[in-house]
């Protein structure tokens, strides 16, 4: 029996129905990404925000850091160190604080970086051709920022009063300057991470956690009984926040206790105070979360949500790149944000024993974030499946 041997024609006909139904289906995912437009979207808008973010906000050599300046004598001497300071391009005064308590309140809260003492017969002392000292404490909890400014201060003492010709001239510095790392004198990294990843963690996990609630019971089915019962809006957001913040309040716990007895982070502040803004904290991030379930029509588009708002709290918090030297329009956008506010306090209570009129501020940033957060959830919930 003589067996077929397939012609060039038939050979031709599968090579065209091969890439006939490729092109169907390429067609087809085009088709599913137009009606996608949330993944369209997040597509072209991640790498466009990493590339702005990357090419314009980060800055890992920070330049006009807030400091205060206690004057105790007004001189002419001081006015040339300050506008030395400012010529440094690092130091940028905004507080000019009348005691040394102020001055402490000033690094404690935060408000500034550097507080710069110029004491009492500083002039006098130097005209005598004494080598009188300026004071420098910085915030040493952002270790990058702080070192890069002091190393600046070197610098400083040679061109201070250069232009000032009734000083002396001798052969080594007209004045010394002593410096202080506060907070964190060794510099060690650890100490500034570690805090940071505590809001880090519960940002990514409250938020993926929430973002998935109202869409998992819309893919699962389950919808329609929890719309039938005789529930409002608020009760279902407060049932479904309520849990994880318990969940949240523990994970913060056990990361706080590792850092504290494993790399050991300090706790000098209050410990309830911490606990309460930390549930703060993640009742705002699960009030956001809560809103991207809202808006997104599958897990999928509530899981793109999510990380699409953990980037910029990643880059504009301060956690991997110091906050004080990002342009100002970064630092609004970071000021907008939870992790932002949570670091602030985290740290200053570890590492400054801050207190709550210290943090006043970022307590009532977080209190503001969550409320709008959880107004726009309810707001946006539906009453009836579309």
């Amino acid at each position: 029996m003589n067996q077929l041997i397939p012609t060039e024609e038939p050979r031709r006909m599968r090579g065209d129905g091969f890439w006939r139904k490729t092109w169907a289906v390429l067609v087809k995912e085009f088709i599913q990404l137009k009606r996608d437009r949330v993944s369209f979207i997040m597509i072209v808008t991640i790498p466009l925000v990493q590339l702005l973010l990357f090419g314009y906000a980060i800055n890992t050599t920070p330049r006009d850091l807030p400091t205060a300046v206690l004057l105790q004598e007004s001189s002419n001497v001081g006015r040339s160190i300050l506008a030395a300071l400012h010529n440094t391009r690092y130091f940028k005064v905004t507080e000019l604080p009348r005691t040394e308590a102020e001055l402490d309140r000033l690094l404690a809260s935060g408000k500034v970086l550097f507080g710069i003492e110029i004491p009492a017969n500083f002039e006098r002392e130097l005209r005598r051709g004494d080598i009188p000292a300026m004071l420098v404490a910085a915030d040493a909890t952002d270790p990058v920022a702080a070192s890069s400014a002091l190393s600046a201060l070197g610098r400083l003492v040679q061109t201070a009063l250069a232009h000032d010709y009734a000083i002396p001239q001798a052969g080594s510095a007209p004045f010394e300057i002593r410096t202080h790392a506060r907070y964190n004198p060794a510099a060690k990294t650890e100490l500034n991470i570690v805090p940071g990843l505590v809001g880090t963690i519960l940002t990514m996990t409250m938020l993926i956690y929430t973002a998935l609630s109202v869409t998992r019971e819309i893919e699962r089915g389950t919808m329609e009984n929890l719309l039938a019962m005789p529930i409002t809006p608020i009760e279902i957001m407060l049932g479904k926040i309520i849990p994880y913040v318990l969940v949240g309040f523990v994970q913060a716990a056990m990361i706080i206790a590792i850092g504290v007895f494993l790399f050991g982070v300090p706790m000098l502040g209050n410990l309830g105070v911490l606990a309460a803004l930390s549930t703060l904290f993640i009742a705002a991030n699960l009030s956001i979360g809560y809103t991207f379930s809202t808006v997104a029509q599958n897990q999928l588009q509530a899981m793109q949500m999510s990380i699409m708002f953990f980037l910029p709290n990643i880059l504009l918090s301060g956690f991997m790149f110091p906050f004080a030297g990002m342009p100002l329009w970064a630092r609004w956008i970071g000021e907008a944000l939870p992790l932002t506010h949570y670091l602030r306090i985290v740290r200053s209570i570890m590492l400054k024993g801050a207190t709550v009129s210290d943090l006043h501020y970022d307590a009532a940033a977080l209190a503001a974030l969550m409320l709008v957060a959880m107004t726009i959830a309810v707001t946006r919930f539906r009453r009836t499946l579309d």
